[in-house]
């Protein structure tokens, strides 16, 4: 007689196994296709909402690129459905960084019923683009893409006290500026016409609607530039450092003590050959 604790195995929906072997995975041939005509898609939908933000190609073929749009939304949000339906765990999916892009994909269009002009968010679409690296195993560009990612996550503090240090110096300059150019023709009309100023004049962009008109306005714009030099500087070494950092730490073996096998996955914690747990060598940095 079965044990009546003993739980009975769930069943299995062929259909939506097969569906989930398209729209998820890209080994199988049908899940190669599938993506390509995707991407295709993609494309064409975003070439579609460029072109139609256009005065001239707007004004001659503007209906059809508005139904074309339309298409590709329809087809995108069947999709988007078709992902949740067959998804090992609709909640995880819709919640993940690709669950919302493909959400975000199709709500611009439905806004554009309510708000005038969200259509054009529907570029959000090209990240769709970024499964190719999937489709196409490279792993290679995914590896260095994780490499920066956690350099920018590992700079983190040091950019955040930047950014302050920053701030704090463009409403000084900003403020000093206004006191010293507080005239109406030179466009310094008050502190945060000022602040403004600085931060244009600190990341070297210079546009040139405000400007100082004095002798010691013009002084301390000179010395603002000379320092925008500097500080453009330190936020690029410091994530370089990080990166260079973590590209050490990448290419350092893991090590078994047990057996001395090196041949593991860079996220392994224990060795493949005897069970022993895995440990890197030294830092080099510190030496």
């Amino acid at each position: 007689m079965q044990n009546e604790t003993e739980t009975t195995p769930t069943t299995r929906n062929p259909r939506r196994d097969r569906l989930y072997e398209i729209i998820f995975e890209a080994d199988t041939r049908a899940g190669k296709l599938f993506d390509i005509f995707l991407f295709l898609a993609i494309m064409a939908s975003v070439s579609a909402t460029i072109l139609n933000s256009v005065g001239s190609i707007h004004a001659a073929y503007g209906s059809g690129l508005t139904g074309l749009n339309w298409f590709f939304t329809a087809l995108f949000t069947m999709e988007y459905g078709l992902r949740l339906y067959c998804a090992k765990k609709p909640v995880c999916y819709a919640r993940s960084f690709f669950g919302m892009v493909d959400l975000l994909a199709v709500l611009p269009t439905y806004l554009s019923l309510f708000i005038p002009g969200a259509r054009v968010l529907d570029v959000i679409r090209i990240l769709r683009m970024l499964r190719i690296f999937r489709v196409m195993k490279m792993v290679q560009y995914v590896d260095d893409g994780d490499l920066l990612l956690n350099a920018l996550v590992s700079s983190r503090r040091k950019i955040g006290i930047f950014l302050f240090a920053v701030i704090t110096l463009v409403v000084i300059l900003g403020s000093l500026m206004f006191i010293i150019e507080a005239d109406e023709t030179s466009g310094f009309t008050s502190i945060p016409a000022g602040i403004y100023w600085a931060i244009v004049t600190l990341t070297t962009v210079g546009y040139g609607d405000i400007s100082p008109q004095t002798g010691l306005g013009q002084t301390l714009a000179a010395c603002i530039m000379i320092i925008g030099y500097s500080i453009i500087a330190v936020p690029t070494g410091i994530i370089s450092a990080e990166v260079g950092r973590s590209s050490v730490w990448a290419k350092i073996p893991l090590h078994c003590n047990a057996c001395d096998a090196d041949d593991h996955d860079p996220d392994a914690t224990h060795c493949k050959h005897c069970g022993e747990k895995l440990s890197k060598t030294s830092d080099p940095t510190s030496t």
